[in-house]
């Protein structure tokens, strides 16, 4: 019985662990260590226009605030991106699991 309470437990308050960096518009660098595995994750308000995704875990970015829409990109784990000249920034990224 414990062991089922463990397993039915085990994905609260998961964390991807390392650290998940961008750099704003205005080239502030903003780091986050082990954010949350779950939800949706704004960035700065002036968006991201690079970022580097250092945890275990592969992470989507995107152009709006509630992570939705067809302009995305996905960043394995251990990779970066940089937006193109003259694109939209990336303002809320989500972890794939």
């Amino acid at each position: 019985m414990l062991t089922l309470a463990t397993a039915a437990c085990s994905g609260l308050g998961r964390t991807a662990v390392g650290t998940f960096s961008y750099a704003t518009v205005a080239e502030r660098i903003v780091k986050i260590s082990s954010p949350p595995i779950k939800g949706c994750h704004r960035m700065a308000p002036t968006g991201a226009t690079a970022v580097l995704n250092n945890t275990l875990a592969d992470v989507r970015v995107y152009r709006t605030t509630d992570c939705r829409g067809k302009e995305m990109a996905y960043i394995p784990s251990r990779l970066g991106d940089n937006i193109a000249p003259n694109t939209l920034p990336w303002r809320s990224y989500a972890f794939v699991h």
